[in-house]
């Protein structure tokens, strides 16, 4: 055995002292932006205006929106591109493998187990999450579970993840195992976080799948989980690019 308390930081051996805490929390809120409804309007005129008028904004705003609106009917997407959401994100590392996914138009800078030691913070997923899966399997529905059921799976998270937890201050702490192996004992009901920046057209590529609406044209069947964090992010969207996000929503919430 090789004790390794001397390689850890005082913030790391305080964390490998602590016992686990459980959570239902997903977050997904505002860092910063960059551009506008305006932004998008003027990247559009680039392309189809001398450069002295695209610059004179103000007399096209008027015919903003029908403009706005070809462009996302027509998936005239590129426009869509020129502007920029950053947000902070904290869940399971469930929800991180999903949404990693999408690829194009976003950055990631996550939380690295290699390098640091993960606090022992896992999710539990609430009472009215629907837990059990009903019909085909190539056309699954979900349900909630009743209150036994969802005791009998609350204790079942609980050991496995304070099992695991124990495992990993061992490794970590008193076999002097490095991070980036001892951190295989972890499971993916873990809390992980990031920083991600990605660009509106990005965005509405995000929701169209991430999110469960039966009026969309495309109707997708997320996981619940990441669904409850696309639904933070439009409402970050709608504030931030409100007519982009309209036209959106009325064009059946397909990205351009």
């Amino acid at each position: 055995m090789s004790d390794n308390r001397h390689n850890l930081k005082p913030a790391e051996l305080e964390a490998l002292e602590r016992e686990p805490t459980f959570s239902t929390d997903l977050i997904c809120t505002y860092k910063d932006h960059m551009g506008d409804d305006d932004a998008i309007l003027e990247a559009m005129l680039v392309s189809t205006q001398d450069s002295e008028m695209a610059e004179d904004l103000e007399k096209y705003k008027r015919s903003r929106q029908p403009r706005l609106d070809f462009m996302m009917a027509h998936k005239h997407g590129s426009p869509f591109e020129q502007a920029s959401i950053k947000l902070y994100v904290k869940a399971p590392i469930m929800v991180f493998r999903e949404w990693h996914r999408h690829r194009i138009g976003f950055s990631y800078n996550e939380a690295s187990a290699r390098y640091k030691v993960m606090p022992p913070e896992f999710y539990i997923a609430p009472p009215e999450r629907p837990l059990i899966q009903e019909g085909k399997h190539s056309n699954p529905t979900w349900v909630p579970a009743d209150h036994a059921t969802y005791v009998a799976y609350l204790a079942d998270q609980q050991a496995v993840a304070q099992f695991a937890w124990d495992r990993y201050v061992h490794q970590v702490r008193d076999l002097g195992i490095a991070k980036e192996s001892a951190r295989a004992v972890l499971g993916v009901g873990l809390y992980s976080d990031m920083i991600t920046t990605l660009n509106p057209r990005s965005c509405m590529a995000f929701l169209s799948l991430r999110q469960h609406h039966p009026d969309a044209a495309f109707v997708s069947h997320p996981q619940w989980e990441i669904n409850q964090c696309a639904n933070h992010m439009e409402q970050i969207f709608k504030e931030l690019f409100p007519l982009t996000h309209m036209l959106f929503v009325q064009n059946g919430r397909v990205a351009p």
